[in-house]
């Protein structure tokens, strides 16, 4: 078993303050292996939080990320999946899923990672799998005035992916479990 979280969107100190205390309690150093985010921490504080929860954290920039070294976009191998990360503001119109689907197959990847329209999505679509972690800190957008807090956490056992889609919904916790299994070359 694997954990890998994904997070992102979370527009530390300017849109809000930190994550909701609901999502630290689970948030702990030693359980996760792996971070993938989607960008928009903002500040070097809020990178230094994600190490102290697991040592392999994978970043890209967002639009609104100071440090400007974070890559556009990101492959990353978990497991036996390939793994596309990019926070999306690249994407126009904001969040198109065919658009989002080019690039993952530019990418050549199994799953699909973008951000910022801070809505939470997590769907398969043509034996891919895409996830949209929404922000974690409910921050708003352009897009969402109002935005529920949401990450990800994804569980990777040999070629089937769990994936545990947290939220909170007046100040309650939702999880949703969805399971995507990778086909093999000759399936697809």
């Amino acid at each position: 078993m694997v954990l890998v979280l994904v997070i992102g969107d979370m527009h530390i100190p300017y849109r809000k303050a930190g994550l909701p205390q609901k999502f630290k309690k689970l948030l702990v150093p030693g359980k996760i292996q792996h971070i993938l985010c989607t960008g928009n921490l903002c500040l070097r504080e809020t990178y230094d939080y994600l190490k102290n929860i697991a040592s392999d954290v994978h970043v890209v920039r967002g639009d609104f990320d100071m440090n400007t070294n974070y890559p556009d976009q990101k492959v990353v191998t978990v497991g036996q999946f390939k793994i596309g990360l990019m926070h999306g503001h690249q994407v126009v119109p904001w969040g198109n899923h065919d658009a989002i689907a080019m690039i993952r197959r530019q990418l050549d990847v199994d799953v699909m990672i973008s951000g910022n329209t801070h809505k939470l999505e997590a769907y398969e679509k043509d034996n891919k799998f895409y996830i949209n972690p929404g922000s974690v800190t409910g921050a708003y957008s352009p897009l969402e005035r109002e935005s529920n807090p949401s990450f990800i956490l994804m569980d990777i056992q040999a070629t089937t992916l769990v994936t545990y889609v947290y939220s909170l919904v007046n100040e309650e916790m939702e999880v949703k479990k969805i399971e995507f299994k990778k086909q093999s070359a000759l399936e697809e």
